[in-house]
């Protein structure tokens, strides 16, 4: 865990998660020009909902990223977001389809999420009393 705390009203923050989603029945279809344009698109994606991948990987059949979300926003919603605005945007690229498409067959409905915990010392450096 790093750190640096981000600042809000009444509170610090240090919100990472790591998230993995993948593509329906783990085609392998991230390669060539899709695996370079998940990159620009993630990252636009982020920064539209106040959120900052720390890191990330694209394998040819899924993702991995490390990501920081504020709390203000929840993470489902943010994870949803990204895979369904993502899938659209390569529909829209790869596939032709400019109009009424859903992008509905590109990501898997499922994902994993993990957290990363407080280290109480830091936690203690971080609120004044």
């Amino acid at each position: 865990m790093s750190n640096f705390y981000q600042s809000m009203s009444h509170s610090k923050w240090d919100c990472q998660y790591h998230v993995v989603f993948v593509s329906k029945y783990w085609r392998k279809v991230m390669f060539g020009e899709i695996r370079k344009f998940l990159g620009p698109i993630f990252q636009e994606l982020a920064r539209q909902k106040e959120c900052r991948i720390v890191e990330g990987h694209r394998m040819p059949d899924h993702v991995h990223m490390y990501i920081e979300i504020p709390p203000k926003h929840l993470v489902t919603s943010f994870v949803v977001f990204r895979k369904g605005k993502s899938a659209i945007a390569i529909v829209q690229q790869f596939k032709g389809k400019q109009r009424n498409c859903s992008g509905e067959s590109f990501w898997a409905r499922d994902y994993a999420v993990s957290t990363v915990g407080f280290e109480l010392e830091a936690v203690k450096g971080c609120i004044q009393d």
